[in-house]
């Protein structure tokens, strides 16, 4: 089964040109799944829909969401393709299941006081809140992902005319910097790059304090940390930044396709999420306050 599993990550990333993320979560599915037919004797390229209805029994009894299992159908439908194209698989098991479709829900939204002060946390008192801060500005401002965010490299910012430039082999775009996340990212390239990173051939714009690539978990606790010290009491996820920038930009007026473009979403049903975000939260207000709603 591990050649498969290998042979399946060299599909994603060579035949499927998928990100890096996407194969890592891919990759966590199938090997639980393969680990799973392995522990109770099942034959994975024999496995149909009874399996597969079976092992999703056994993930719900083991706690796991439904966006979870929809998930893990998603990678194992990719696997079972991988298979039949190789000729090691008669035919996909999985487009049998049917799952209940999930409401997509967004992870606590800070609103512009809460950001203010999350933002204001590191003081730049030492290269690392220097370099705490322009991370978190930078995130903020242009609403990229975190793993964009650890795989950015010094080419891919333009602090003269204040733009980001995030690419992959699928597709590309601009996002533009508002002047104090400038200001915080030029601080940090200049006076504190310099000093941790002393490989010459490390281009990535950000790494931890001893030079190397900063990481998912790394930045995940770095974030912890601040709202922690903020005293915000949210539950603050790396995509907490990223969610925020797209709601504060509906809530002042900005267009969806423009935010779409901002974030990169391949379709507009993933930004329209944040428009029904609003529209929840101001039909709340209007039920609590306004006097003839109630």
């Amino acid at each position: 089964m591990t050649d498969f599993s290998e042979e399946f990550r060299k599909y994603l990333l060579e035949t499927k040109k998928s990100s890096s993320n996407t194969v890592e979560s891919y990759m966590r599915d199938v090997n639980q799944f393969l680990s799973y037919c392995t522990e109770h004797g099942k034959n994975v390229l024999a496995a149909d829909c009874s399996v597969l209805n079976t092992y999703l029994e056994y993930l719900s009894a083991m706690g796991k969401s439904e966006a979870t299992k929809s998930r893990t159908i998603a990678s194992l439908r990719c696997f079972y393709r991988f298979l039949s194209a190789r000729g090691l698989s008669s035919g996909n098991p999985v487009d049998g299941i049917k799952m209940h479709k999930t409401e997509k829900k967004l992870p606590g939204i800070l609103d512009s006081n809460e950001i203010v002060l999350l933002l204001s946390q590191p003081d730049g008192s030492d290269y690392k809140n220097i370099r705490d801060k322009a991370m978190l500005e930078l995130l903020y401002a242009t609403g990229i992902k975190v793993s964009e965010l650890i795989e950015l490299t010094v080419n891919d910012i333009n602090l003269q005319i204040g733009l980001l430039h995030l690419h992959n082999e699928k597709k590309e775009r601009i996002v533009p910097m508002y002047p104090g996340a400038v200001k915080a990212v030029a601080a940090y390239m200049v006076n504190v790059r310099p000093i941790i990173v002393d490989d010459s051939s490390e281009d990535r714009l950000f790494t931890n304090m001893n030079g190397q690539p900063m990481t998912r978990q790394g930045f995940w606790k770095i974030i912890k940390h601040y709202s922690q010290k903020a005293g915000i009491k949210k539950d603050i996820t790396p995509h907490t930044l990223r969610h925020s920038f797209a709601t504060h930009l509906i809530e002042n007026g900005a267009q969806l396709k423009d935010i779409k473009e901002m974030l990169g979403h391949s379709d507009i049903s993933s930004t329209q999420v944040y428009a029904q975000f609003i529209k929840n939260k101001y039909t709340a207000a209007y039920a609590k306050f306004h006097p003839f709603a109630k």
